[in-house]
């Protein structure tokens, strides 16, 4: 029975991981779910590891004595305040990890690394980018874009795994829909305050981003069926050294999305929403250059290319600074026994971007479905579930 490896245990991809292998220990012997604090208890076949990913190979050696697998789930991802920042640390923790290995001798029982990185891989956050997205696109490179420190770990993995007895698979998911322990950066998370303190407001339900996306179409994804996937992926042959999109399979709209939120919620969206004033609206250019510009000539639409702009009919990062907006939610706190620290921990820029961008996300599933995958979940499921274990978790009222 194979054993495996997961880092970036707490985290919303691999909370999934880790729970989804300690489902099944007749197949999963040993599950090692490593982070820098257990927050959960584990199923039986899953032990804790405490690590830093962001010590040197030598240091991290040593934290891995005695811990080897056939496969290793890398979902660790830091945050930082610049994208060279991300390359930097986020480039050197894979690296760092899989040079750690090698040193404890634990790569000479290696047999695959599955890698999660994301949708951000076709330049989503530059702007506007090809539909659909495929595997096959080019990376988004060059003068006047930022580093991309998913092509950096890509690139590791195909150096480092040259001539070892190891290969590996690369996920790319998107708007990843999910709830962690004690994590609050998710989409879930801030769209479900949102709504709350609408409702306490007695304020109208207003979609707080772009009005044109409203009507346009993005790809979601849910964290069990991420972790799913990995399962599959990491077990089957014919995935070996390639990349997949991972999404949910639907496609999917504001426009039946939004008034499902509302219902859920108890909250109204008027008639003419974006007709009305908001008071906290703005506007964001991107980068020059969006990452549709690179394929145009050859699409025969370089006098169709348009920059890329975030559009905020309500800016989240201004509207959590409103007294009343933190006052409504020191009631909620006080009165369902919430979890006050999750406001200031949501993810307000965040769902500004995913709600305020002015292009449509459609993301192909086909390369991973030839290879057998038939995984589904419809979205709007997803997201309801995922709004529900806020609610058990204390971090949202009850519905």
């Amino acid at each position: 029975m194979p054993s495996a490896i997961v880092t970036g245990a707490t985290g919303i991809l691999g909370r999934e991981i880790v729970f989804a292998l300690g489902k099944d220990p007749q197949k999963w012997q040993t599950v090692y779910a490593l982070s820098r604090s257990q927050k959960e208890d584990y199923p039986s076949n899953v032990q804790h590891g405490r690590i830093d990913l962001q010590a040197g190979p030598q240091e991290l050696a040593k934290q891995l004595q005695g811990i080897e697998a056939e496969y290793l789930f890398f979902t660790a991802y830091l945050q930082k305040d610049s994208e060279q920042e991300n390359w930097d640390t986020n480039g050197a923790m894979l690296e760092n990890f899989l040079e750690a290995l090698s040193m404890t001798g634990a790569e000479k029982k290696l047999k695959r690394v599955i890698l999660t990185t994301g949708a951000k891989q076709y330049g989503l956050h530059l702007g506007p980018a090809k539909n659909p997205m495929e595997e096959s696109d080019p990376e988004v490179k060059g003068s006047g874009r930022p580093p991309n420190f998913y092509y950096r770990q890509q690139e590791a993995l195909r150096t480092k795994s040259k001539g070892k007895g190891w290969d590996w698979v690369v996920t790319y998911p998107n708007v990843v829909i999910g709830v962690a322990k004690g994590n609050f950066m998710n989409f879930a998370t801030a769209l479900g305050i949102y709504a709350t303190v609408t409702k306490e407001l007695k304020e109208p339900f207003i979609f707080p981003g772009n009005p044109d996306l409203y009507t346009g179409f993005d790809c979601f994804t849910y964290s069990q069926l991420h972790a799913q996937f990995c399962l599959w992926a990491a077990l089957e042959p014919k995935c070996a050294n390639e990349n997949f999109n991972v999404v949910n399979g639907d496609v999917q709209s504001w426009q039946t999305l939004w008034p499902k939120v509302a219902t859920k919620f108890g909250v109204h969206i008027p008639a003419k929403q974006f007709s009305l004033k908001a008071g906290v609206e703005n506007e964001v250019e991107l980068i020059e250059r969006p990452p549709i510009a690179d394929q145009a000539a050859e699409m025969g639409i370089v006098d169709r290319i348009y920059r890329g702009k975030l559009i905020m009919k309500v800016d989240l990062t201004k509207w959590a600074q409103r007294p009343e907006v933190k006052k409504a939610w020191d009631t909620v706190v006080a009165r369902h026994g919430l979890d006050k620290d999750a406001f200031d921990k949501a993810t307000w820029l965040f769902l500004n971007f995913v709600l305020g961008k002015n292009s449509d996300v459609v993301i192909n599933m086909t390369k991973a479905r030839k290879l057998g995958w038939t995984g589904y979940y419809d979205t709007w499921d997803s997201l309801s579930e995922s709004l529900d274990d806020l609610a058990d978790e204390k971090i949202l009222p009850k519905f």
